[in-house]
């Protein structure tokens, strides 16, 4: 599971780096292998990461929602669905935390030279701080706590 909050600015060689609380778990969840898994959020604008261990979820996770989508009479689309959960990236990193973000992501999540890491239980989001800031009501722990890891993050990178 995946909790708590994190932050990274870009550093050199063009390296984000992971929480040390989050690359625990993903470590854990491959069986010791330091691989990341890397999604577009279905509905918001971020990205979604987790360990390997989370994939053998995934037809069941279809299965509940198509389920849910027949009881409520709502179309599902199971193909597409199946895509966004299996068409994840595969990213190494190392000892530190330290990857690099596929040049695809930053687009697609609207990510720049910061990120704002957030945990969300079986999956944590990776937000750009901007984005973050104009989501509306049950944001607002989040916006405060990237606001003052980001103010964190910039004082000590002038310090350096």
């Amino acid at each position: 599971m995946y909790s708590g909050q994190g932050f990274s600015l870009i550093g050199e060689k063009g390296r984000f780096v992971l929480p040390p609380d989050f690359r625990k778990a993903v470590r854990d969840s491959g069986q010791g292998e330091r691989v990341l898994c890397l999604a577009k959020h279905p509905r918001w604008k971020c990205l979604t990461g987790f360990g390997l261990s989370r994939v053998e979820e995934f037809e069941s996770e279809l299965n509940r929602e198509e389920g849910i989508a027949l009881e409520r009479g709502l179309d599902f689309d199971r193909d597409l669905r199946a895509q966004q959960l299996y068409g994840f990236a595969r990213v190494p990193f190392d000892d530190s935390g330290r990857f690099v973000l596929p040049e695809r992501f930053f687009k697609l999540g609207g990510l720049s030279d910061a990120v704002f890491f957030q945990g969300g239980g079986k999956m944590f989001t990776i937000w750009n701080p901007a984005e973050l800031a104009t989501m509306g009501n049950g944001w607002e722990d989040a916006q405060e706590t990237c606001a003052d890891l980001a103010a964190q993050a910039q004082s000590g990178k002038a310090r350096k």
